[in-house]
């Protein structure tokens, strides 16, 4: 089974239908036993951090979440809840990631922010064999950045280099949408269904 951590988040229904065009079924859930029980796990979603670490402290899910063992994959605020802290609402996070999350700064007047379509990854140098990403072109649309670290596994250059992807033991995360990323996307979402 395939659960999808349900937090109020906007955008997990495209995730949903993703998956559903792979011939999965997902359960939408903020149930604890039903985390645990998953096959893997999916951590997606639109939102404000402060808004969303609220939500997952008060249920429970912040313990729930850094408790799992099994595949489990931070799609956009998915990964950036995932590290220590972000500039967005200055909250702490889930830490598994021991990282900040920044703020844009727009450096140019074309530098828009947010950081909206579609975009080139390239691998970093020291992405490990359970890779995800492929170099290829993803969606994203997102305001605050994870940097590059020892964690990250795809890069993206806007303003500055930053994480596209990043990976941990069996947490695996994007920055980009894989749902809104047509095939390319399709192809990291059915590598993640056969971890």
């Amino acid at each position: 089974m395939v659960a999808i951590v349900d937090y109020n988040a906007g955008n997990i229904f495209s995730v949903v239908h993703a998956l559903r065009r792979l011939g999965v079924e997902p359960m939408l859930t903020d149930n604890p036993a039903e985390l645990r029980r998953a096959s893997h796990v999916i951590f997606p979603g639109q939102g404000e951090a402060r808004q969303a670490m609220t939500y997952l402290r008060e249920h429970q899910l912040d313990e729930v979440i850094c408790s799992l063992t099994q595949p489990l994959l931070g799609i956009c605020i998915g990964q950036q809840l995932l590290c220590r802290h972000s500039e967005e609402g200055d909250v702490d996070c889930l830490g598994i990631f021991p990282t900040d999350v920044k703020r844009f700064v727009p450096q140019r007047h074309e530098d828009k922010v947010p950081h909206m379509g579609w975009n080139n990854t390239t691998l970093a140098a020291s992405a490990q064999r359970h890779q995800l990403v492929a170099e290829d072109y993803y969606y994203f649309v997102h305001s605050y950045y994870v940097p590059v670290c020892e964690y990250t596994t795809g890069i993206t250059d806007y303003i500055v280099p930053f994480s596209a992807s990043l990976h941990r033991d069996n947490f695996y995360t994007t920055q980009f949408h894989p749902e809104k990323s047509g095939a390319a996307g399709e192809q990291l979402l059915r590598r993640f269904l056969a971890l």
